[in-house]
């Protein structure tokens, strides 16, 4: 890793001293869309998620590159030296954190930036702990889908907010505005879905992977899922009896399946008990051309709907 790191490190050097040459002949050619557009706030992102939620705080305020592209399982990810550039050039880099990117420390240490803010949008939320010993000793001892709940999204989105009006006091009533806004949304969505998962008895579902513990823990829910926090590895087949008995036992209907997970061992479970395959986000890539706010109306509506 170490060697890793220090490739990239020369690589990224050799690129920053490479666009330093020639300068003032960029800026003197560059259009106005693309002064208007150095006018914006620079804002690197880790993952989807993040970047929709600057952009619900930031709007016109704000270009975003995210780092980790979409389709790209974010806990495996490590950014390239292009990656660390762009890093080195913006003004705001903002990550979920909570051992979701465990390349975020280096990386900012990496491009040592003085006028980069780096906000870690989970700090300071009530994180849930894992109980994995192999989890904790490789990925650290939170669960990190913070963003996959409702308060989660609006506690990242209130740092964001907080770290937008550190970088540009000027515009601070806009971005509390837009706060306002998208805090408005995520709390109508939680009102509706609290009051339905409280009228159901059932309060469990199975999932691809164990991403949903926050969800779960906003509407009272217990989530099973076929492989852990952090989608690694198949399970045993004691697993997967157990799996099987679980479902069966609370009359699973529905296995939950996300993009990024292979669907053949949901699959195969959903044959044995009888239950259907659906799709589910977790928001880490865009997917369908849905939104935050839509993609997790969507899930709730289906989670609900298989508990009922």
């Amino acid at each position: 890793m170490y060697k890793k790191i220090t490739s990239i490190l020369i690589a990224i050097f050799t690129l920053v001293t490479f666009s330093g040459c020639g300068n003032k002949s960029v800026n003197s050619d560059k259009t106005i869309s693309e002064q208007s557009s150095q006018s914006k706030i620079q804002v690197a992102v880790s993952f989807n998620a993040i970047r929709e939620f600057v952009e619900a705080i930031g709007k016109d305020k704000v270009e975003i590159r995210t780092i980790i592209p979409n389709g790209t399982e974010p806990h495996d990810f490590e950014p390239t030296a292009r990656d660390l550039e762009y890093l080195s050039k913006s003004k705001l880099f903002v990550y979920n954190g909570a051992g979701m990117e465990s390349w975020a420390d280096k990386s900012i240490q990496a491009v040592n930036s003085k006028q980069l803010v780096a906000v870690e949008a989970s700090k300071g939320f009530d994180a849930i702990k894992s109980t994995d010993e192999g989890e904790i000793k490789e990925h650290g001892q939170y669960d990190p889908h913070v963003w996959i709940s409702l308060k989660g999204a609006e506690f990242e989105a209130k740092n964001i907010k907080d770290a937008l009006e550190k970088i540009d006091p000027s515009n601070r009533d806009y971005y509390e505005k837009n706060y306002k806004d998208f805090s408005t949304q995520l709390n109508n969505l939680y009102d509706d879905y609290k009051k339905r998962f409280d009228t159901v008895n059932n309060k469990n579902f199975v999932t691809g992977h164990a991403a949903f513990a926050y969800l779960c823990r906003d509407f009272g829910l217990k989530q099973n899922s076929v492989e852990d926090v952090f989608a690694e590895g198949e399970p045993t087949p004691k697993k997967m009896a157990d799996l099987i008995d679980y479902c069966k036992k609370n009359k699973i209907k529905t296995i939950f399946v996300e993009d990024m997970v292979s669907p053949k061992v949901s699959e195969t479970l959903a044959k044995e008990v009888g239950a259907k395959v659906e799709k589910i986000y977790t928001v880490e890539s865009k997917e369908d051309n849905k939104n935050y706010i839509e993609s997790m109306k969507d899930n709730l509506d289906l989670i609900y709907n298989s508990l009922k």
